[in-house]
């Protein structure tokens, strides 16, 4: 997150002010329903209580940390990408222990299965404000105080920050292989769906909003691409690295990428057709 803060300029905020819809719909599509969806597509396939928890946890975390990347290769606005990043990150430490206590709760198997560990609502806030709001204050303050410094550490802070996050997946994934070889089918086609679902949502809640196609794509982006590192923290923090709650974290932080690639792949294409079209 201290990479991220370092690129956010405040004057990106001011879109809250001018274009509110936008962000408005955003804060929407990520924190309301997007959990909520995880919610009847886990009571749809019922599938393990861990593997459950796993996908509501993840739902309930904000955008991740290659969003805003994913963004401007796609042809999306990345302005309103890079504010998404910073309201979710602020609203994170309410609005993610809120909506994972009250999804996890909301089902009968997943209530039981989160009986069998120690954990509550401000265990998650704390860590969650940790994690997010101090690294985004600190770089904040960096951008803020060291300009030049800022720009020069920007994008190595932000490259070792994805070579951690892709390492912190690799050890989630070998310390938990006999889940993986147990679930591994079930947990692949669950993340598919699920991340499926997550981009779909962004892009039918911006389109009912009836926002600008940039926008759009902006908004679907922010929803699909989740920041599964924080749910691995979380797991490893206070479900003990459980197997398969962690596979499906894991899996998430590997398939959103490509999949988040593939689609801006798809609307760069898109583009370049009608911009053929256009010229005949």
């Amino acid at each position: 997150m201290f990479g991220i803060a370092l690129g956010i300029n405040p004057n990106d905020f001011k879109i809250v002010s001018l274009r509110p819809k936008g962000v408005v719909t955003g804060v929407i599509s990520q924190f309301l329903l997007l959990p909520l969806f995880t919610f009847l597509l886990v009571l749809l396939l019922t599938p393990h209580p861990a593997i459950a928890l796993g996908m509501i946890l993840v739902a309930a975390c904000p955008g991740g940390n290659i969003s805003n990347f994913i963004s401007s290769v796609s042809g999306a606005n990345t302005a309103l990408s890079v504010t998404l990043t910073g309201v979710a990150t602020i609203l994170t430490p309410i609005l993610t222990p809120v909506n994972f206590n009250l999804w996890a709760n909301a089902i009968p198997e997943t209530q039981r299965y989160l009986e069998s560990f120690s954990i509550s609502f401000t265990d998650i806030l704390t860590t969650v404000f940790l994690l997010l709001i101090l690294p985004l204050a600190a770089g904040q303050f960096v951008r803020a105080r060291f300009q030049k410094i800022s720009k020069r550490i920007e994008k190595p802070i932000r490259v070792l920050s994805f070579i951690l996050l892709m390492s912190f997946i690799g050890v989630a994934l070998l310390k938990n292989l006999e889940a993986f070889k147990d679930y591994l089918y079930v947990v692949f086609f669950l993340v598919l769906t699920h991340n499926a679902i997550a981009f779909l949502l962004g892009f039918l809640s911006a389109k009912i909003a009836r926002l600008e196609m940039q926008d759009q794509r902006a908004i679907a982006i922010e929803t699909g691409i989740q920041n599964s590192g924080l749910g691995l923290i979380i797991i490893f923090t206070f479900f003990d690295g459980n197997g398969a709650m962690a596979l499906v974290a894991a899996w998430w932080g590997i398939w959103h990428i490509i999949s988040g690639m593939l689609l801006a792949a798809v609307l760069k294409w898109r583009d370049k057709r009608l911009i053929s079209a256009k010229g005949v």
